[in-house]
């Protein structure tokens, strides 16, 4: 049975972000910080560092939350995060949804052209392999189970993370999405 893009993308990106908590401590891999390009091809942004989001966030999200609020350094922070999802975070691609996310500081100009574009073309790229995912963007509200675990895991890492940030989703539209590879 040949993969479809949606699960031949949702592999490569576990398999990105395994390699990044094992060989990287962590440290986002390029294929994890996709362009954003509008349908002209013209790039708004560079490089977005996005998470991909469980079908069910709230069972990570607790334990995300457990680890900054157990305690204040953000050392013992970062390595319990990386002992967490070093796991199984990351071992089953069909347990992630096709929703995307991304964390921005309160009043980012990058979220804003990115939310009055409305629509546009994520960009990823890393290992040979290419993704161009059509994705509508929209802001998350502060209750959505996706805002939760994405302001969370980013806690994790970074302690300065407000709780006023931006967080935006980006809903990929997988009939217009493309694959390429050098394999090809």
């Amino acid at each position: 049975m040949t993969k479809t893009i949606r699960e031949q993308f949702l592999a490569w990106q576990c398999r990105i972000r395994q390699l990044s908590i094992r060989k990287h401590n962590g440290r986002p891999q390029p294929g994890m910080m996709p362009g954003f390009k509008r349908d002209d091809g013209s790039a708004i942004i560079e490089n977005i560092t996005v998470l991909i989001v469980h079908n069910d966030p709230k069972s990570s999200t607790s334990e995300f939350r457990h680890i900054v609020t157990r305690t204040h350094d953000p050392q013992k922070r970062v390595d319990d995060a990386i002992k967490l999802v070093s796991t199984l975070h990351y071992q089953y691609p069909n347990e992630f949804s096709d929703q995307m996310t991304a964390l921005f500081s309160e009043g980012s100009n990058v979220a804003s052209s990115l939310l009055k574009e409305g629509a546009g073309r994520l960009e990823f790229g890393q290992f040979g392999q290419s993704f161009s995912i059509p994705c509508t963007v929209s802001e998350l509200k502060k209750d959505d189970p996706a805002w939760q675990a994405t302001f969370w895991h980013n806690h994790m890492f970074n302690p300065h993370i407000s709780e006023k940030s931006l967080i935006l989703s980006f809903s990929p539209d997988w009939g217009g999405a493309a694959y390429t590879s050098a394999e090809d």
